[in-house]
């Protein structure tokens, strides 16, 4: 990697929410033993979370994730008379190909950063001892044992790849799984003989050859009749549970997914559609009696929680439904930093994606939420809010509120969304067109001004000609445009 490339990488690193299990930051160097460990863990962790590689940087404050420069220079470093690189490989098992990089973020700041491969087949031991991050804490990974059997496992097949049930004819498969769906989805003629459809099923991956047939996770996932005849995706079932409050102490129903995803998909979006309230007014841009929620923004949420969802997570997907929000949640920390959710698109499950898209559920290209978005502001809803924990990420939509209810951190948030929807729209915002999102009159145009203000403050946005003297005229990027 050249210097660019590195700090366009470091950029990037320092965007995550927080450290996690395969991103660690260090100011400066402590000792051989701690980066040792640090490699272990971050192999291991990039490996449990399907990421290619790890990443341990110095100079970087941890807390604030502030570049500020480190003294260390890891490439010249020793242990004793060792060069340190060397004496850190021999004491790792199975060598790893690690690479260390030194560079100059600018005149002031130097940075030193070890890219470490995730791990394949073995968890990775530094002197006898494998580790893990959990949360900002390397453990030992003997304390996890979950965590292991994921690396161990490692060297089998993806989850969508798996068998869900084997030994099976011909007939077996047009009994579990709903083979006319697939046909009638993609508008496709149903093949005139039982042969013709386990072709094309094993072309799509769906069902193998293996002691007969065999009928892959993937394939009951998307079209088992019922998810319980398969044991080992049944817990991916949808669950959607409404509250007869703003709080869970109260449960009004609630609707478990007995259908694979593309056979229960529409009649599970309706039915959410179905229990989210009305109002009766909401702002100026809407008639009476229209739904709280816009139903477009719930079918694209659904299905990103269904592609995005870490398979191998414990859970399943979950639409909770308040008095006052909607929360869409999966199992798995997402691959992109819920930041760069809008202009950024990546799915660990490419095939579970791929055929979701064919079969008319989600958008083509991206993640949807540009869409999202765009009628979040048409319905004025506050800005839609993301939270991951460490094996969980979780979308909320909230009811209208009016602008005088939002408080300061949802103004910023709803301006940086805004910004982000002009900025992938080949636009920019403006205050005009802040003002147009909020529905703020010509003459309280400082309103705008000071929400602006408080963004820009927040570093969530920044100004695209700094020079301009002119505010009137002003526009506006995300920050990371």
């Amino acid at each position: 990697m050249n210097e660019q490339q590195l700090i366009e990488l470091l950029s990037e690193l320092v965007k995550q929410p927080h450290e996690s299990e395969w991103v660690e930051f260090k100011l400066n160097f402590h000792s051989p033993e701690e980066i040792g460990e640090r490699i272990s863990a971050l192999s291991n962790g990039a490996c449990i979370h399907n990421q290619p590689f790890g990443y341990l940087i110095f100079g970087v404050e941890d807390k604030t994730q502030i570049i500020k420069g480190t003294s260390f220079k890891a490439k010249s470093a020793k242990k004793g008379d060792e060069n340190l690189e060397h004496w850190l490989l021999t004491r790792l098992n199975p060598r790893i190909d690690f690479t260390i990089y030194e560079f100059d973020y600018n005149v002031t700041r130097h940075i030193s950063i070890y890219i470490i491969p995730a791990t394949k087949n073995q968890p990775v031991e530094f002197k006898h001892q494998a580790y893990i991050r959990v949360s900002s804490i390397t453990r030992k990974l003997n304390d996890f044992p979950q965590k292991q059997a994921k690396i161990w496992k490692k060297d089998t097949v993806p989850f969508e790849k798996e068998i869900a049930k084997d030994g099976l004819s011909a007939a077996d498969i047009i009994k579990f799984l709903s083979t006319e769906s697939y046909f009638d989805l993609l508008k496709l003629p149903y093949p005139s003989n039982q042969q013709g459809v386990i072709d094309k099923f094993i072309e799509e991956g769906l069902i193998v050859k293996n002691n007969g047939y065999a009928i892959t996770k993937l394939g009951a996932l998307l079209f088992a009749k019922l998810l319980k005849d398969f044991e080992s995706i049944e817990r991916k079932s949808v669950r959607v549970i409404v509250y007869k409050g703003n709080n869970k102490v109260e449960t009004e129903r609630e609707q478990i997914g007995s259908k694979g995803y593309a056979l229960g998909f529409e009649g599970m979006v309706d039915w959410i559609n179905s229990q989210l309230p009305a109002n009766e007014e909401i702002g100026k841009a809407l008639r009476k009696e229209t739904r709280m929620y816009p139903e477009i923004a719930i079918r694209e949420l659904v299905a990103n929680a269904l592609i995005h969802q870490d398979l191998t997570e414990k859970g399943f997907p979950m639409v909770e439904i308040f008095k006052d929000r909607i929360e869409i949640s999966n199992p798995g920390v997402p691959l992109v930093t819920p930041d760069r959710f809008i202009d950024a698109y990546l799915s660990r499950n490419d095939k579970l994606a791929d055929l979701m898209r064919r079969l008319g559920f989600c958008e083509e290209k991206g993640s949807g939420l540009d869409k999202v978005i765009f009628y979040n502001e048409l319905f004025q809803l506050p800005p839609i809010n993301v939270v991951v924990t460490e094996n969980r990420t979780r979308l909320t939509m909230f009811c209208y509120k009016t602008l005088n209810e939002l408080d300061k951190k949802e103004k910023v948030r709803a301006c940086y969304q805004h910004a982000c929807l002009k900025y992938v729209s080949n636009e920019k915002m403006t205050n005009q067109s802040l003002r147009e999102r909020f529905k703020i009159e010509d003459q309280n145009a400082a309103t705008a001004s000071r929400i602006i203000r408080d963004a820009l403050e927040e570093k969530m946005i920044k100004e695209d000609d700094p020079e301009s003297k002119s505010r009137k005229y002003a526009s506006y990027l995300p920050f990371w445009a």
